[in-house]
């Protein structure tokens, strides 16, 4: 009685199938992303369905940690013990419920800074840089490339030109400390910051704490479809491997 044999893909039927071109699963396969096609006689190139479901898998896992991350997982679940690669994707959701912890502070904290008082206050609180870069934690570099990106940018004194913050400013460094934690990049802080200056409600960071929120939640659900992409590569890893072999034998 005849066995059932997987179905030999060609190139093209992988481009299709994972929704990219035939240079890119040739570049995939390249890199290790796709197991090494076997080979007809003729030296053609012949796929099964691990190929589509690993380039899947790469797909999802690129939009859920990049692309070089993508493609260190999925060449570990080809290339080493499976715990090793499931140390890899351990680590990236860890990473991920990393991201969602610092944003949960970060919008307490903005929330908190926001609304403190800074009226009525004295020449004498204002603080230099190297004392309200002790007071954040940060290094005064750290200050200074927030100045020259415009984020918070200090008052000058003195003919030298000393950087002293008002405690308005100061306020303004630590809904910045706080945002840069969470992840927030500088060109969308130098876009936020100058509503705050002009006076517009906290609700402007929120929205834009909102805005990370929901590219945490993207890449999350990227990097569950992605796991179970990886599932089915693992499930026919090996059963594919043994019946493409088999078919190419009976040629």
């Amino acid at each position: 009685m005849a066995t059932l044999q997987p179905p030999v893909l060609r190139t093209v039927d992988v481009a299709r199938g994972a929704g990219y071109s035939v240079q890119q699963v040739r570049d995939l396969e390249r890199d290790g992303v796709l197991p090494a096609a076997a080979r007809t006689a003729a030296g053609y190139r012949v796929y099964g369905e691990v190929h589509v479901r690993s380039a899947s898998a790469y797909r999802r896992l690129a939009a859920a940690v990049g692309p070089v991350q993508a493609k260190r997982i999925v060449r570990a679940v080809h290339e080493r013990p499976l715990p090793e690669a499931l140390a890899l994707l351990d680590a990236a959701h860890a990473r991920l419920d990393a991201e969602r912890t610092r944003l949960r502070h970060a919008r307490q904290a903005v929330a908190a800074i926001a609304t403190e008082p800074v009226e009525d206050v004295r020449a004498s609180d204002a603080m230099g840089v190297a004392e309200l870069a002790a007071a954040l934690g940060v290094r005064p570099s750290t200050l200074r490339h927030w100045d020259a990106e415009g984020l918070v940018v200090p008052d000058r004194v003195s003919s030298r030109g000393v950087r002293r913050y008002t405690p308005f400013q100061v306020r303004e460094a630590r809904i910045v400390h706080q945002l840069r934690t969470a992840g927030y990049r500088v060109d969308a802080l130098r876009e936020l910051m100058p509503h705050l200056r002009r006076g517009r409600r906290p609700a402007d960071v929120q929205a834009a704490l909102e805005a990370r929120d929901e590219d945490i939640t993207v890449r999350s659900r990227a990097l569950l479809d992605a796991a179970a992409a990886l599932s089915d590569v693992i499930a026919l890893s090996g059963a594919e491997a043994g019946g493409r072999a088999g078919s190419l034998s009976s040629r």
